[in-house]
């Protein structure tokens, strides 16, 4: 009876959830302090720390992208602190209600304990954990995926609440970053359009504009409490990034192991589901009047949408957390079927997505690809606690140099002259920290500083930015810039283009920290 019990508790689906939770976070959590790429990994630690001591993104530092990550980060140092810890368990815990989620969405349709849970737990491993720290790419394809999965729930359950906050979610998406949240947005209305025509289902539309309109409006009256401007939003949000996304969309090309072999994992494990649908498709035309057609529909037009991102983005791959996704939908839908050796099948199925499972982390997690840590020698890592106390935990070492030594001496001498300097002050680097751990305001213009983060010369918004930053000193009487971690890095691209040359007094600190003092002129 005791034993009956504790087999009862333990396979409850509370006692799972509750389970898969706390290890999603442990693995983000550990593997988010392995190694450093500075531009990414630091993106939202000083801007979430700025937001706490009134400083607001489009305002006070222009931004492209990753406006909602870099509030909920303040929210995070709000209430555990600021701490490279308390930074990483943002992004731990969207790790651990994602998973949750996922497995709950298993359960809805039935899929049976042992699968959900394995399924679930392969999902944490892919999610968040290739960036380990809160990233806006994750973020907008996270939110898009809540969103999804309220949709699923919505067509499925006919609950309004699911039809009220699928809008809510994709506008959290689309506010962490505008792709691929636009893609799966846009996607999204492609099923809708097919759903409310053929279903007649017009009620659902009601929900889904009322909380549209409410969402919209609680953001443009918080948006003006802080000061920030409509027009500042439309201009940085709305208008300049599309001219970047144009750019690379005029480069790409087209490859098949662009298109199909980095992906052919996903497309195994969403085989089964196409397979089965496109067959029932094609012998029952009122198969598009059921449930399981448009949870077939909306999961392909994700997987698409993401796939749509990754060939147009120049960063690394990390939506392989589809694989148990599509891996267990493929196996509810075969669990509904007559067919023999379905057991032998599903174990298959469930092999294919332990082995792509087992070959994504060791690259993303243990190696940190997404970071470009693949060659580095993390045994030659250095707790970066020795910067400040609020980095503790992170253990140093960039994919820039073999020598984390030389990074961690850089930031500790950085720190040492920027403490020392009295000034009103803008810091301009990739070691987005400065702020925190010297509780002071640096008046970064800029969340980062590469080629697409703000407009260049050639850009027809170019003049807009020069605009932001020259009133942005004027307005915070900046009178010194320090440039730090830019070795040979060109200055007209991030100084002399905006400010007059003459204007600047140029002095060499160290090789990776200069300082440009303003004269009369």
């Amino acid at each position: 009876m005791f034993l009956k019990k504790v087999n009862d508790f333990i396979t409850n689906d509370k006692f799972l959830s509750i389970f898969l939770f706390i290890v999603a976070i442990l693995i983000n959590q550990h593997y988010a302090s392995r190694g450093i790429f500075p531009m990414d990994g630091f993106a939202h630690f000083d801007p979430g720390y700025r937001i706490l001591n009134g400083e607001y993104p489009l305002r006070d530092y222009w931004v492209i992208h990753g406006i909602i990550v870099d509030y909920i980060q303040a929210a995070f140092f709000f209430l555990f602190g600021v701490s490279w810890k308390s930074y990483v368990f943002h992004a731990s815990l969207f790790n651990g209600l994602l998973t949750v989620a996922t497995y709950f969405i298993f359960r809805n349709f039935k899929l049976n304990k042992r699968y959900s849970l394995i399924y679930s737990f392969f999902f944490s491993v892919l999610a968040y954990t290739s960036s380990g720290t809160p990233f806006l790419d994750h973020h907008s394809a996270f939110f898009s995926l809540l969103g999804i999965y309220c949709l699923i729930l919505a067509i499925d359950r006919e609950k309004n609440l699911y039809w009220i906050l699928l809008p809510i979610f994709f506008g959290l998406a689309f506010l962490s970053k505008q792709v691929p949240s636009s893609y799966v947005i846009l996607s999204t209305f492609f099923v809708l359009f097919i759903y409310v025509v053929i279903k007649k289902k017009f009620d659902c539309l009601k929900y889904i504009l009322i909380s549209s309109a409410i969402f919209i409006i609680i953001i443009l009256i918080f948006g003006n409490i802080q000061g920030v401007s409509l027009d500042s939003f439309l201009i940085q949000y709305i208008y300049f990034p599309p001219s970047i996304g144009l750019e690379r969309f005029a480069d790409y090309e087209l490859t098949f192991n662009g298109i199909i072999g980095h992906y052919k994992f996903i497309y195994l494990a969403i085989l089964p589901m196409f397979y089965l649908n496109v067959k029932k498709i094609i012998n029952n035309h009122s198969y598009i009047n059921q449930k399981d057609f448009y949870f077939f529909l909306t999961l392909t037009m994700l997987t698409l949408s993401l796939i749509f991102h990754q060939l147009l983005t120049k960063n690394q791959i990390f939506i392989f957390f589809l694989i148990p996704i599509l891996a267990g939908f493929s196996q509810i839908y075969l669990k509904n079927i007559k067919l023999k050796h379905k057991g032998k099948i599903f174990i298959v199925i469930a092999l294919i997505c332990f082995f792509s499972t087992i070959k994504y982390h060791l690259r993303f997690n243990e190696n940190r690809k997404f970071h470009e840590l693949s060659h580095v020698d993390f045994s030659s890592s250095i707790d970066a606690s020795t910067i400040d106390e609020k980095l503790s935990g992170l253990n140093w070492i960039s994919p820039f140099n073999k020598n984390p030594n030389e990074e961690i001496n850089l930031a500790k001498f950085a720190k040492k002259v920027l403490k020392k300097d009295k000034r009103n002050k803008m810091v301009i680097t990739d070691f987005q920290f400065f702020s925190a751990i010297l509780n002071e305001k640096l008046n970064s213009p800029s969340r980062s500083y590469d080629t697409i983060s703000y407009p260049g010369k050639k850009n027809k918004y170019f003049k807009k930015y020069k605009a932001f930053l020259l009133n942005s000193i004027k307005e915070k009487n900046i009178e010194v810039i320090y440039m730090i971690n830019f070795d040979n890095a060109d200055e007209n691209l991030i100084l002399y283009d905006f400010i007059d040359k003459d204007c600047l007094e140029r002095k060499i600190i160290s090789k990776q920290l200069k300082k440009f003092e303003f004269k009369k002129c």
